[in-house]
């Protein structure tokens, strides 16, 4: 099978995390005899730097293209000086839209050899850590009107029962094939927005009578993920909430490092990167973790390319890294072998077996 992927490694660590996702890829396609084609795109701080333009139409329109996008992280202290408009996130904002991609999925599962290194309590590991945050991604108060006029600033918060229940759609169906639960959190108590998000979600409920709904204020589900993070099974919210929320959840599974995500809309061209940042304070020094961004590409084996065999060979390839007690600097801890960035790819690499 041959498949077009578009490559943004971005900025700060970015390239080097993409570069192990890639080696990984490579071995798949001679495992399985997929082709995979590599377009590599400019966004983000080195687009700003090279073009002006934290995504030009020319660079936006390969990936568009593509049968998938993988990304590594944008942005860096570099560009804080550069209009607002012109930031590198920015360019990621217009990547998303451009695309259609309007669901984003991520993952908070933690590794069992990793259990140790979630802040929580051990009794509350104990429980389980494994829901994913279906975040809604390309509305809301990022895609409002932004303003600042004299010493006030403005920013607009919109939604339309078609953008919610399309999300909405998006919860129950992943509900559907996990455990059937699926939590809708919003901030009804205060917003308009969030009223009508609530009576959207009520009114898909019917059509999904196998899927349990259940409603939570998002300042109760940040309270909750900490204190009882096996309620959750689905977890479905707007885009900021989402934002925030996946974030914290990422942290009670050890590392922010190991968390892949996917962003998917009508098509099966998807947008998939790792949830942390570009990390400029390591960039270039070897000890940055690319298993998010790994894992993310096992996620678009899955879900993009229809691939679920290769998908399970690297996610158990990483398995097995961990096993072998090799560990990077995030997650380091005692009687754990430290490795840098490279060589944790090189290690994973070598654990892919063909069932």
């Amino acid at each position: 099978m041959v498949k077009n992927i578009a490559v943004i490694r971005g900025d700060g660590i970015g390239p080097e995390i993409v570069e192990q996702a890639l080696n990984v890829l490579d071995k798949v396609s001679k495992l399985y005899g997929h082709t995979f084609n590599y377009t590599d795109v400019d966004m983000g701080g080195c687009a700003i730097d090279k073009y002006g333009d934290p995504l030009p139409e020319a660079e936006l329109k390969k990936c568009v293209e593509s049968d998938s996008v993988l990304l590594g992280a944008v942005g860096g202290d570099k560009w804080n000086g550069v209009p607002g408009n012109m930031r590198p996130e920015k360019g990621l904002l217009r990547l998303r839209a451009g695309m259609g991609v309007y669901s984003n999925n991520r993952p908070a599962k933690i590794w069992s050899q990793l259990a140790d290194a979630s802040p929580l309590k051990k009794s509350i590991v104990d429980e389980g850590i494994d829901f994913i945050i279906v975040r809604e991604l390309i509305g809301g108060i990022y895609f409002g009107e932004h303003k600042t006029e004299g010493d006030t600033a403005i920013d607009v918060l919109t939604y339309s029962e078609a953008e919610i229940e399309r999300i909405g759609r998006i919860g129950f169906e992943t509900a559907r094939k996990r455990r059937g639960k699926l939590c809708s959190v919003e901030k009804s108590n205060v917003l308009d927005s969030s009223r009508l998000w609530k009576k959207v979600m009520h009114r898909l409920a019917d059509e999904y009578p196998d899927v349990e709904l259940s409603d939570m204020l998002v300042d109760n589900c940040a309270m909750q993920i900490v204190k009882n993070p096996s309620q959750f099974d689905v977890i479905v919210t707007e885009n900021m909430f989402g934002d925030i929320l996946s974030d914290e959840a990422s942290m009670i599974t050890g590392s922010i490092g190991m968390i892949p995500s996917s962003s998917l809309g009508k098509t099966s061209c998807g947008l998939y990167e790792p949830i942390h940042g570009s990390a400029p304070d390591i960039a270039g020094k070897d000890v940055a973790n690319p298993i998010g961004t790994i894992l993310s590409a096992a996620m678009m084996l899955r879900f993009s390319f229809d691939m679920p065999k290769e998908a399970d060979a690297v996610e158990n390839a990483v398995s097995a890294y961990l096993d072998a007690g090799y560990r990077t600097a995030d997650i380091m801890s005692e009687g754990m072998t430290l490795v840098g960035c490279k060589k944790c790819g090189e290690l994973i690499i070598g654990n892919i077996r063909k069932d």
